[in-house]
């Protein structure tokens, strides 16, 4: 009989243990309750109807104030869209604007070769007039990154010149250019205009 009251002693003791730690886990911690104690929070539960309306009224203030922050910050955004676009279109419009500058002389030395024709001596004054001209334009485009494309003496290479036509000559080479039709550019080591060409053929059989 000792043995059975000593086994049902400790499973007494056991389960008041075991609920003794039930009841500790679903209590919060000593230091949250501090925590919560010195911010003077109060769970919605325990507040009572004009705190919760204090409350109510506090988070309301604060949805206010970011919906305020977020409204402000889309107005910005479209500001800044709208300026973005302006400028990408003032650059399209004026983006040719520099070399324009350097071609204005160009046009000005073009206008005094055509005044100075009208002198007695027409034709010198005129082809001087072009020669400085041309020569002026050619610096300009160089300037800017423009150099003309090699052809007269060289092999024929489809990737700078366009073949218009063949010819027959034995002091040449096959493959050859033998005359250009009209020149070719590239700007800035891109191709954008190929030379005309004439290339040179072997004798017929």
């Amino acid at each position: 009989m000792v043995k059975v009251d000593v086994i049902k002693n400790r499973v007494i003791e056991e389960k008041d243990l075991e609920n003794s730690e039930a009841e500790l886990k679903g209590q919060p911690e000593e230091g949250a309750l501090k925590k919560d104690e010195e911010k003077g929070e109060i769970p919605p539960e325990e507040m009572t109807g004009s705190e919760l309306l204090d409350k109510i009224k506090e988070v309301q203030a604060l949805a206010d104030k970011n919906f305020d922050l977020y409204v402000r910050s889309q107005a910005e955004i479209d500001n800044l869209k709208k300026r973005f676009r302006k400028e990408k279109g003032d650059l399209a419009k004026f983006s040719n604007e520099s070399l324009i500058k350097q071609l204005l002389p160009v046009l000005d030395s073009l206008e005094n070769a055509i005044l100075h024709s009208q002198d007695e001596n027409a034709l010198h004054a005129l082809r001087e007039g072009v020669d400085l001209t041309l020569k002026g334009l050619k610096n300009t485009l160089e300037r800017e990154g423009v150099e003309e494309i090699n052809a007269v003496g060289e092999p024929f290479d489809p990737n700078f010149h366009q073949a218009m036509s063949e010819q027959e000559d034995d002091s040449v080479k096959p493959g050859m250019v033998l005359k250009e039709l009209q020149k070719g550019y590239m700007l800035n080591q891109r191709l954008i205009r190929p030379a005309m060409v004439i290339v040179s053929k072997g004798l017929a059989q």
